[in-house]
């Protein structure tokens, strides 16, 4: 026989041996394929603030992830490697191992017509900016901390790049709590003397007239309306604090002085309660605006003076339960380890259930005093939210008080809300024009 015959006859042989070797590489390969699980209950998440850094920082490595959408307090499932399990580590993120057959297994579970559950994928790492003024204190803003302790970068923002069209460059615009109705967070009855509040009257004065505007409340109109424009092109928003009111005010007051002498130089306009037009606002409706210069307060939507009776130990409030399938948005909006959540205080507090407007929907409410804590809608091609209160993890924040060491809350609730507004563009949305 020669050798070309030879050849010929253990070639079959040899073809029979390689398929099957291949076959069990193949199949011993797809038992040993995995993927990370990343649980957000109560008993297994180390740490559940930097669970969303970590999350935001696999999508802007290019990869995908999957929000399991009331599964286990909001998990996530990731893509397995070593670079991610190193990066929880070092994070201090819990995750778990699993098979890819484990994981399809719960992924069936969860696409059952009886569970209110869902797996949302999320795409894109959204891009991130905060409206702040430049010199403004990170630790004096709740979602500037959050961000910062999840490890998740921003841009910081302000009336220049506003008023220059920048706002279209980002995926996700966070309003620190700024006034925009040019009263100056409405401290003049008790801080009008201090150094700090004369500084920043005089610096907001100068901004304005070197940007072209007369007064600050004209100027901060003009920003209210750059930002109202930016969500109805599809941006999504997020406001704490008094930056949510403010802006419906400034957006409902447009075109009407409602500052006293001493905020603007001048009278304000007569009646200017009856010239308001809610038509304009995103969030609120028929409220009645604080004439008084000397009251810590702007207007009927917010709830602060009016819960004397609401004892800081018994402060709470309740998220809502959505359909996971069918409203995938403010399931999202809403996922965490637990339902009900610590209250916190702020110059806006809460807001008045009576005068948010229909189309909203409220996420998180105290019912027996009649507050909404936590809302979200559609304006235009974009999304809002409003969240009341200045900081989750400091009942009662006061000029001056210290900063909040995120550190020692690394499983806070009312902050888990902030991130989930973070991750929330990331997701793909149909969008609706209302």
């Amino acid at each position: 026989m020669t050798y070309l015959s030879k050849l010929h006859f253990f070639r079959p042989r040899f073809c029979r041996a390689s398929l099957f070797l291949f076959i069990f590489l193949l199949a011993f390969g797809s038992v040993r394929a995995s993927v990370l699980l990343i649980p957000m209950d109560a008993e297994s998440q180390e740490n559940h603030l930097k669970a969303y850094g970590i999350t935001f920082w696999v999508l802007s490595q290019q990869q995908k992830v999957q929000w399991l959408l009331n599964y286990r307090g909001g998990s996530f499932l990731l893509p397995d490697g070593e670079l991610i399990r190193n990066e929880c580590r070092i994070r201090g993120v819990s995750f778990e191992i699993l098979p890819d057959a484990s994981a399809q297994q719960i992924l069936d579970e969860i696409s059952s017509p009886a569970r209110n559950q869902e797996a949302v994928i999320l795409e894109k790492a959204p891009r991130i900016a905060v409206y702040s003024p430049k010199d403004n204190p990170p630790w004096d803003d709740a979602v500037t901390m959050a961000l910062t302790y999840a490890e998740i970068p921003y841009v910081t923002v302000y009336d220049r790049e506003v008023l220059e069209d920048k706002l279209p460059l980002y995926d996700w615009l966070h309003l620190h709590h700024e006034d925009f109705t040019g009263q100056y967070g409405k401290f003049y009855g008790a801080y009008r003397a201090t150094p700090w509040y004369i500084e920043g009257k005089q610096q907001a004065e100068a901004l304005a007239a070197e940007l072209g505007y007369a007064k600050v409340s004209q100027e901060k109109g003009a920003v209210a309306e750059k930002i109202r424009q930016y969500v109805i092109g599809g941006g999504f928003m997020f406001a704490m604090c008094s930056a949510t009111d403010s802006f419906d005010i400034a957006l409902a007051a447009a075109g009407v002085d409602i500052c006293e002498p001493m905020f603007d130089g001048d009278p304000s306009t007569p009646n200017y309660q009856q010239r308001l037009d809610f038509s304009r606002t995103f969030a609120f409706t028929d409220f009645v605006l604080e004439r008084s210069p000397v009251r810590y307060e702007f207007s009927s939507i917010d709830m602060t003076s009016r819960r004397d009776d609401v004892p800081p130990e018994s402060d709470y409030f309740t998220l809502m339960d959505f359909s996971a399938k069918w409203d995938p948005v403010p399931t999202m909006l809403c996922q965490n380890h637990t339902a009900l959540v610590k209250g916190f205080m702020g110059q806006t507090t809460a807001f008045n259930r009576g005068q948010v407007k229909p189309t909203v929907m409220v996420l998180g409410e105290n019912r027996l005093n009649g507050e909404a804590r936590y809302i979200h809608g559609v304006k235009g091609r974009g999304f809002f939210t409003f969240y009341g209160g200045h900081d989750p993890e400091d009942y009662q924040h006061r000029v001056g008080d210290p900063k909040t060491e995120l550190s020692l809350h690394p499983n806070s609730p009312g902050y888990r809300l902030i991130l989930n507004n973070v991750l929330f563009p990331a997701a793909k949305q149909k969008k609706q024009k209302t």
